[in-house]
């Protein structure tokens, strides 16, 4: 019977490297993602004593959520669930025993970049804020950008600095950004 080596071999130091990077990467996006604040307002129902229809309801301190924050809100939860499925299908297969070290590579190639792109994204996103947007939210997927933004109205200046901040943080061409504006 073969006794187990105690020498770490170059397999287990790629996992490790590759297990810490994708904890960095979802650590880094986890802190630097923006919180999801419940509403300062309570919303208070009088106790006057008047006929009610109790099918209609009326809210009286309550202020109306306006629709792109529930949009930015649900883009930003729907990113992270995808990546972070992304993330647990890398794992799977880089833990895989059934693997060659090629394929094991080439995954933990993947998630590098993975992670590379979740960095760029959040750089992207606040860069963009920086410049006075209320809000942004980017998406990378390494040959395209998608960048959404709050604003009541995007001239060309504003567009040209969103591509300039693109271009800087990450390789994809200009021909391939795309500047969505929400209101």
């Amino acid at each position: 019977m073969k006794k187990p080596s105690m020498i770490i071999g170059k397999k287990q130091i790629i996992m490790s490297c590759l297990t810490l990077m994708l904890a960095v990467a979802v650590y880094i996006n986890y802190t630097t993602a923006p919180e999801i604040k419940e509403p300062d307002k309570i919303v208070s129902v009088s106790d006057e004593a008047e006929e009610m229809n109790y099918g209609e309801t009326e809210f009286v301190n309550a202020e109306a959520k306006p629709a792109a924050d529930d949009y930015f809100a649900q883009a930003r939860l729907d990113k992270m669930n995808n990546r972070d499925e992304a993330i647990q299908t890398l794992q799977a297969m880089i833990g895989g025993g059934d693997v060659t070290e090629d394929e094991q590579v080439a995954k933990a190639l993947d998630a590098v970049e993975v992670s590379k792109l979740i960095e760029s994204e959040g750089t992207i996103e606040s860069l963009v804020k920086a410049q006075g947007f209320q809000d942004c939210v980017a998406y990378l997927d390494g040959e395209s950008a998608k960048v959404v933004v709050k604003t009541e109205g995007l001239d060309k200046a504003q567009a040209a600095s969103i591509k300039d901040i693109i271009l800087g943080q990450s390789d994809v061409s200009a021909e391939n950004i795309r500047i969505f504006e929400v209101k």
